[in-house]
């Protein structure tokens, strides 16, 4: 086939429209992995005069569809689905220190692929085609990526404390020169150090020197928690993000920064000036009790924020549809002022800012040129009804089970709710096998 035709749909391209619109009824048409054309009216004779050539392409009938960029999940962990509901309603350092830090110790290569598994069916099936991940065992989570079809930018976790701080250096080493630009450049990677209290400046200088050698950029956790900050400044008499830009990290690099949820004016200011991406994730850090990052003041300075989930251990799921609607209502209401992130600018940090905040040129719009990664989602819903505007209904009303249709790479990854390259029925076994035998080791 020479590729895919999607007819008679509404769609957001998340481009510039005339008239400031942000839809058009229209058609999509696929060539490779490429968007080649997107517009109203594409496939009438005058443009297409022959219409036999429809039969070189899958035509997918758009209609009471609504075809949106693909999601872009910032931040997760994609494993730890298999400690889903485990460790429920504590602070993040005892939630890491006395419930997830021991059981992770007990994870192996074979759980971490079913649990990536997991993740992915998961995403997918909820609309998020690319997904920035920090774990170990990466080599796992980059072949599950790779056979499902879908993007990645991954990272191994370094710690550079304690005795397998080295192995993690060698192991991220060998990570990115083996995955960078697999999967035909589906699979991205980025060196991974967890956080400044868990790595040490010195450590982290190390890091950025891999970092620099091998082309590729960093992923870090934070400013996350006020204890953090607390720590960090007792430690070395700056904040976090002082601490980093004090060392050099973020000059000259791309850095996917975490969290970011405890920022000073002075720290806001060096993330907008070094073009750091943010990865906000205000469902984990509620639930956390974290805190609130000041995402509308970041917005507002021109900070590149784009939307994460986290792990699904401290979500408790993967949904970007309900991380855009808290987002949203969120930041409303701890600001009392309801116009603030209104729904068009949710949906871009979930898709064309998130794909920035990843260093992903040719992903986030419905545009001719962009790769095609994109979202067909169900209108003929109860909930979706009426269609006053698109935007608002796919932000504060919709649900992952409307996802109907998922495109990757200009390939079908789901179809009418049926996974295309994932075994469904295998992987919720593995999956929860692998959980209960996790939860009861010692």
């Amino acid at each position: 086939m020479k590729g895919i035709i999607i007819r008679d749909a509404l769609i957001i391209p998340l481009s510039s429209l005339p008239g400031g619109a942000t839809w058009f009824k229209g058609d999509i048409i696929i060539e490779g992995s490429y968007i080649k054309a997107a517009g109203e009216k594409l496939l009438e004779k005058e443009n297409w005069p022959d219409g036999a050539a429809f039969r070189d392409y899958t035509v997918i009938d758009g209609r009471d569809q609504l075809v949106i960029p693909g999601f872009v999940n910032c931040h997760t962990h994609a494993a730890m689905t298999l400690l889903r509901g485990y460790a429920d309603d504590l602070p993040l350092q005892p939630w890491l220190e006395t419930r997830i830090w021991p059981r992770e110790a007990h994870l192996q290569a074979d759980d971490i692929y079913w649990g990536t598994q997991l993740a992915v069916l998961e995403m997918l099936k909820s609309g998020t085609t690319t997904f920035a991940d920090m774990y170990f065992y990466m080599e796992e989570t980059a072949q599950v990526a790779l056979e499902a079809g879908m993007r990645a930018c991954l990272s191994r976790g370094m710690v550079g404390t304690g005795e397998k701080a080295e192995l993690a250096v060698e192991e991220s080493e060998r990570f990115v020169r083996a995955w960078h630009g697999q999967g035909e450049g589906r699979i991205t990677c980025l060196f991974g150090p967890h956080a400044p209290y868990t790595c040490p400046p010195e450590y982290l200088e190390r890091v950025m020197a891999l970092a620099d050698a091998h082309g590729v950029g960093l992923h870090i956790h934070l400013a996350e928690t006020a204890q953090e900050v607390a720590d960090i400044s007792r430690q070395y008499g700056q904040r976090p993000v002082e601490l980093l830009a004090s060392i050099g990290f973020f000059t000259g690099r791309h850095v996917l920064a975490a969290h970011c949820v405890h920022l000073s004016e002075k720290e806001i200011d060096i993330l907008v000036q070094h073009h750091v991406g943010i990865a906000h994730n205000p469902e984990s850090n509620m639930k956390l009790a974290s805190g609130i990052a000041p995402v509308p003041e970041l917005l507002r300075q021109g900070a590149i924020v784009g939307l994460g989930t986290d792990g699904a251990a401290s979500n408790n799921n993967l949904d970007m549809l309900e991380e855009m609607r808290t987002c949203a209502l969120l930041h409303k209401v701890i600001t009392k002022d309801p116009t603030v992130l209104p729904a068009d600018v949710v949906l871009e940090m979930a898709t064309k800012n998130g794909a920035a905040v990843l260093g992903l040129k040719d992903v986030g719009t419905l545009t001719p040129g962009q790769k095609a990664d994109l979202v067909l989602v169900n209108l003929r819903q109860p909930h979706l009804t009426p269609l006053h505007q698109p935007v608002a209904n796919l932000v504060y009303a919709a649900q992952s089970s409307d996802v109907q249709t998922v495109i990757v790479d200009g390939k079908l990854l789901m179809k009418d709710r049926q996974m295309l390259t994932l075994d469904e029925e295998r992987i919720l076994f593995e999956a929860g096998e692998r959980s209960r035998s996790l939860a009861n080791k010692k």
